[in-house]
């Protein structure tokens, strides 16, 4: 037990005068209690050890269990940067207390796991379903829920606000309702933003989401762990090789794996390259949603060049599955990394005349300044991270904070807003190109030798010339194919930097084939559960242009 573990158990033992269990599972710090006193620790925690930030709630189901659910909070301290899992079990028909009262975040996290386990949360102000439609029957995260069972409604609900909101409807206003999406040109077809406006002010502001989940979660749980990376990139698509890096992150510490240098350097530049065609996609999305159709021109043919250097390295260009277990899929082709210089190059241009065109273009500026703003503290509550949180000036960057793959050896800067306004998050996401180029460029020109991925017969499918040369070889192939990768016994929490902010993987491992639960906390989740707030008192084409800096991907949001 570590000192910061000490701390907690003697503080927390000596408050609450009950039994507490605290463990240790992968490095992971783990606190178990009882459900009666969530709400007085969740708020110890925050204001005595300084837990501001809510990353997670999720459930996982024991159906065998006296208690069958077990609800999961994942908290961090950004002061100490220590992390804690705490867990308490909830039996059918039991409710445990809502801490929406201590993180605001906690609101869309609760419904999720009220919508998907049937967890109760006793005084959520708005605990109703989330991902699934109003008609759906049933919880389809519950092991006995058939995961070929699709439910699908024709019904689309009316919109709807909360009732306790406080808002005070003014007789005086004709206040009339709008619906923005989700067949909207600038919700992209997967959001619905419901508005009552008052002329061209927006007075109340609610929003519906779930049009693209696929329940990510219950698909991981019927396949192997390398079929689950396919999977992945249909989470933020629009950056794909960061979410396979993430998840075999995670396996790979569960497995004690240490992946060769030159597949870490290769992840962090297929990493810093995603990050820098997400920005292009965000930026150049929001200003055809406002108007510039010049500047999405300029950064999607430099996006598409990126798309063929993954084309390169596994012949796919949107969803590419580049990574496994292990390290690399594939091995780099000859000159690639000089193709990938000249392909910087390219976008640093590309980028310095963005930066011609909308930095100081009044147009811009008055769309993006002073709209759509959100405090640091506000932002904190809600569990942002990523460049939306440094735009409100947050210096917390996973990359710095708690470095991987080599990222306190490389030299690159980490930019940091002020206002917490449109404007800012353009000009974060313009600098943060900037670096992961100045990354990419170091890395490139400085590959280490090697091989591409670990030689574990258990862990990682042997060479095709082996396959049909040796029959060592096809019966590795042969056994690893049909048993899989199995980690041990346990349960983990693993997160990088992503291009949104924190994505992390929460996995618990029976020691089988596939995961017995794995849970993506993604980046826009709590990003977009803010936007109804910032909205109140904008005007409605504000709306659309922080739909656009908030970097809303559906795929990441839904699952």
């Amino acid at each position: 037990m570590n000192e910061i573990q000490k701390i907690i158990q003697t503080d927390l033992s000596q408050i609450f005068n009950t039994e507490l269990k605290i463990s240790e599972s992968f490095g992971d710090t783990v606190i178990e209690f009882p459900k009666e006193i969530v709400l007085q620790v969740m708020k110890h925690l925050k204001t005595r050890h300084h837990f501001d930030f809510l990353l997670d709630i999720c459930a996982v189901d024991y159906p065998t269990r006296q208690k069958r659910f077990e609800v999961v909070y994942h908290l961090y301290a950004p002061s100490t940067k220590g992390r804690l899992r705490l867990k308490t079990q909830v039996g059918e028909g039991e409710a445990v207390e809502s801490i929406t009262s201590v993180w605001k975040g906690a609101d869309w996290f609760e419904r999720e796991a009220f919508d998907l386990f049937g967890v109760v949360f006793r005084n959520h102000p708005n605990l109703r379903r989330i991902l699934t439609h109003q008609d759906f029957v049933g919880h389809p995260l519950r092991k006995d829920y058939d995961a070929n069972h699709q439910q699908s409604t024709t019904r689309v609900e009316a919109a709807w606000f909360k009732s306790n909101d406080g808002f005070k409807e003014d007789p005086n206003k004709n206040l009339v309702p709008i619906n923005i999406g989700p067949s909207h040109p600038a919700t992209h077809g997967t959001l619905r933003v419901m508005a009552q406006l008052d002329g061209e002010i927006i007075e109340r502001c609610n929003v519906e989401i779930g049009y693209l989940h696929r329940c990510f979660d219950k698909m991981a749980e019927t396949h192997f762990y390398n079929q689950i990376i396919p999977y992945t990139d249909r989470l933020n698509y629009c950056s794909a090789p960061m979410n396979n890096v993430g998840f075999c992150k995670a396996i790979e510490r569960m497995m004690g794996i240490e992946i060769p240098p030159k597949a870490v350097a290769m992840r962090v530049i297929l990493a810093e390259l995603s990050r820098v065609i997400d920005h292009l996609v965000c930026i150049g999305t929001n200003a055809v949603d406002i108007g510039a159709m010049t500047v999405f021109w300029y950064l999607f043919e430099q996006r598409e060049n990126v798309y063929t250097l993954f084309e390169k390295l596994c012949g796919a260009r949107l969803t590419v599955g580049l990574t496994r277990i292990g390290g690399m899929a594939y091995p780099n082709p000859p000159n690639w990394e000089q193709e990938c210089l000249e392909t910087v190059k390219g976008i640093k241009k590309s980028v310095e005349e963005l930066d011609r065109l909308l930095t100081e273009n009044k147009i811009w500026i008055k769309r993006t300044q002073n709209t759509g703003k959100i405090s640091a503290e506000d932002a904190i509550a809600y569990g942002w991270t990523g460049p939306c949180l440094r735009a409100c000036g947050v210096n917390l960057d996973l990359r710095k904070a708690e470095p991987y793959y080599g990222y306190d050896q490389l030299d690159f800067d980490v930019p940091i807003g002020t206002n917490g306004d449109n404007y800012d998050r353009y000009l974060v996401r313009m600098e943060e190109m900037r670096q992961s180029l100045k990354i990419v460029e170091t890395l490139c020109k400085n590959m280490p030798s090697g091989d591409y991925t670990i030689r574990d017969r258990d862990v990682v499918l042997p060479e095709k010339k082996d396959v049909w040369g040796n029959i060592e070889g096809l019966m590795n192939h042969f056994m690893l194919v049909i048993k899989g990768v199995r980690p041990p016994v346990g349960e983990i929490y693993d997160s990088t930097e992503a291009a949104n902010g924190e994505l992390g993987f929460y996995c618990v491992s029976d020691g089988g084939p596939k995961p017995y639960r794995l849970k993506v906390r993604p980046p826009c989740f709590s990003i977009y559960q803010a936007f109804p707030e910032m909205m109140k008192g904008q005007y409605i084409a504000d709306a659309v242009a922080t739909l656009g800096t908030l970097n809303i991907v559906a795929g990441e949001l839904d699952r």
